[in-house]
């Protein structure tokens, strides 16, 4: 499984109406609005980088209001729990 993390920035006036057309599209688990200098972030869990392409390219790039994106591949998942796991000194 492959997992992209999208930053989107959106027209301003539209964000709502963009996360909801992005949630919607196949290929995508989730979106959250965030503060700072994005509006969005897009998580795309697929099976392929091909598939990447064919949802951040093809779909999320063309919903309307979405003005850029930047697309980070990742390499490795750490949970709370492997975390907690891997530095546990057993005194539980």
């Amino acid at each position: 499984m492959i997992t992209a993390i999208v930053f989107v920035k959106a027209d301003v006036a539209r964000i709502p109406e963009v996360a909801e057309a992005i949630a919607a599209l196949d290929g995508i688990s989730e979106v959250y609005s965030v503060t700072g200098q994005i509006d969005l972030i897009a998580l795309v869990r697929v099976r392929n980088h091909d598939d990447v392409a064919g949802v951040v390219a093809d779909r999320l790039n063309k919903v309307p209001g979405v003005t850029s994106t930047e697309t980070h591949i990742a390499f490795r998942a750490y949970s709370r729990h492997d975390l907690e796991s891997a530095f546990s000194l057993g005194l539980d």
